[in-house]
């Protein structure tokens, strides 16, 4: 499961690895009313979080890494909304990962550099969707999934290379 943290609009993304491809099993946004209190918001969060790991069941819980911009009091705000989402994966027994932004662009497209729409439309591509994930909090979070699964496919690949070699002696 892939989360895009934030307090308004947290989008979150569930794939499956099957073989050599990924399947899109569920994506959508977690939203949150301005009007309510900023511990409102977390707990909203928190236990609508808390029911979509209990029902899918993930083996893993991957965040986009927290973004230091210009905007501290932004930054605070996606900093709380990512330490609920591990919180609630916690209260599941699963595990978090975090990823920059550029780590799961190059993922993804093959550059850090990617803009936003060249993002969207190879999540779909490589998800096999018939057009671009929406919204955009659902696509980031499908991003961060596929990077998860990517790396989680290469440290698979790599241990059992590993195993081999030392089955073999080399």
């Amino acid at each position: 499961m892939g989360i895009d943290p934030g307090t308004a609009n947290l989008g979150f993304g569930v794939i499956r690895i099957e073989g050599g491809h990924m399947v899109a099993l569920d994506g959508g946004v977690i939203e949150t009313s301005s009007g309510d209190t900023p511990e409102r918001r977390l707990s909203r969060i928190h236990d609508s979080l808390f029911d979509l790991i209990e029902w899918h069941q993930p083996s893993a819980v991957a965040l986009e890494d927290l973004y230091f911009g210009r905007n501290v009091g932004s930054a605070m705000r996606v900093g709380q909304a990512s330490g609920v989402a591990m919180l609630a994966a916690a209260r599941n027994d699963v595990d978090c990962f975090a990823y920059t932004p550029q780590a799961i662009k190059n993922a993804v497209c093959g550059s850090g550099d990617a803009a936003k729409r060249q993002v969207q439309k190879m999540v779909g591509t490589l998800l096999g969707l018939s057009e671009p994930p929406r919204p955009d909090h659902a696509a980031d979070a499908l991003a961060v999934a596929i990077c998860h699964g990517g790396s989680a496919g290469m440290r698979e690949a790599a241990a059992a290379a590993r195993s081999t070699l030392a089955r073999v002696g080399t």
